[in-house]
């Protein structure tokens, strides 16, 4: 026993080596999936399967890596050599639980920094995904002590919202904190939407924290906020809803390759697929309308003319007759202007550092500038609108629309 030379010496050293062994294959297996997860990439093919042509991207890194790396070209040769008995950790069962396994260890160094901290604040938005099941993201921010002092803010997942009351959001997110082991006692603010089931006063989310938190003030979303105060300033003028139809109605050229050449040869600026979540990300839908009027216009008029189809003609016919109006010019440039005004405060208050005083004066500038523009901008985009019609030989007249009569029966 002193010397160390027991009857299973040579099997403990055996255990030991494999045990050496395992941890340097799995290291190597758990750097792959941090490697594919951090990228975003799909881990899984069609085949499970080594040296298959469609056995995914985890595989195609193992077989790559054991090109270059002995230990895992000998565990490929042995997975290979005994194939009915022999434990690979290839399938898809131990991905999942290496995922599982890192998402683990990296929430709980987001949750150690976030409680080195101690106080945060909250940010939480409902979003339904693609199998219509309603999610809410929950995101952290708070000043990170590694290092200099900073503000960090840190997704902590999302949660499956069966219901969209304030009360049941609220244990959703209290029930979470709790999972996480962080104080809601610590939290010193939160961000919503402008949702009724959010910011209400009497049965929102924000009212039912705040009793538990007094010191949990309410923020309300400063993209939200700011959207709002855009679409009041230009709905006293403007038809937003028939405006951006129209806009949809040009998306007719990426239905085939044959359109789309057409628009690129008369026009610099692509058409744009215009959010239905941001409107300062609208802006590049309005672009091509504001400065390139002219060519968009020919490019439907060309596919007008040269198209067999109908249906192809009747789309193409009904944007062009729009596109040409002085009306839609006054939009296109009024839309612009406002659009262009909020898209720099709007992207500034994404910033995870902005601070509260540079925000609420970025707004109140930003509403002065939009208050003006309502009082004088009016006057400047007839005039640009004015060199848009000319540019297409068209009348800079607004044509009043037949407004409909009903028939006043002699009891009403």
């Amino acid at each position: 026993m002193k010397r160390g030379e027991t009857i299973d010496k040579k099997e403990m050293a055996f255990l030991e080596a494999e045990k050496s062994r395992w941890k340097a294959v799995l290291t190597r297996l758990t750097a792959i999936v941090h490697s594919l997860a951090v990228r975003n990439l799909a881990l899984r093919g069609h085949r499970e399967k080594l040296f298959s042509p469609s056995n995914g991207n985890f595989l195609k890194e193992v077989e790559l890596m054991a090109q270059f790396d002995p230990i895992m070209k000998e565990h490929i040769n042995r997975v290979q050599k005994e194939t009915s008995s022999h434990i690979s950790y290839f399938s898809h069962h131990i991905h999942n639980e290496l995922i599982d396994l890192l998402s683990s260890e990296i929430i709980s160094a987001m949750v150690a920094d976030i409680k080195q901290s101690k106080f945060f604040s909250i940010i939480l938005d409902c979003t339904p995904e693609i199998s219509h099941n309603e999610q809410l993201s929950v995101v952290v921010r708070f000043v990170s002590l590694e290092g200099k002092p900073h503000i960090m803010e840190r997704f902590m997942g999302f949660l499956e919202a069966e219901e969209s009351t304030g009360q049941h959001l609220a244990s959703m997110i209290l029930k979470r904190l709790e999972e996480l082991k962080i104080p809601f006692m610590d939290c010193r603010g939160r961000s919503y939407d402008n949702g009724a089931n959010m910011k209400g006063k009497n049965k929102g989310v924000q009212s039912r924290l705040l009793e538990m938190n007094p010191r949990a003030l309410f923020v309300p979303c400063g993209a939200h906020s700011l959207n709002l105060v855009v679409v009041d300033a230009a709905k006293e003028s403007i038809n937003a809803t028939s405006y951006f139809g129209i806009l949809q109605k040009l998306y007719l050229f990426t239905a085939s390759t044959q359109r789309w050449a057409i628009l690129k040869k008369h026009v610099n600026i692509t058409l744009k697929m215009w959010s239905d979540t941001r409107w300062e990300s609208k802006i590049k839908s309005v672009e091509p309308l504001r400065y390139q009027t002219a060519a968009v216009r020919d490019a439907l008029i060309e596919v007008r003319d040269h198209t067999k189809d109908s249906a192809i003609k009747v789309e193409a016919q009904s944007p062009a007759e729009g596109v040409g109006s002085y009306r839609l010019a006054i939009c296109s440039v009024v839309w612009y202007d406002l659009l262009c005004q909020i898209q720099h405060v709007g992207k500034q208050m994404q910033s995870p550092s902005m601070q509260f005083d540079v925000a609420t004066n970025l707004l109140k500038k930003t509403e002065r500038v939009l208050c003006g523009y309502r009082a004088t901008g009016f006057v400047a985009a007839q005039m640009a609108a004015k060199d848009i019609c000319e540019q297409m030989n068209m009348d800079a007249v607004l044509n009043q629309k037949r407004l409909r009569s009903t028939k006043r029966h002699f009891s009403y």
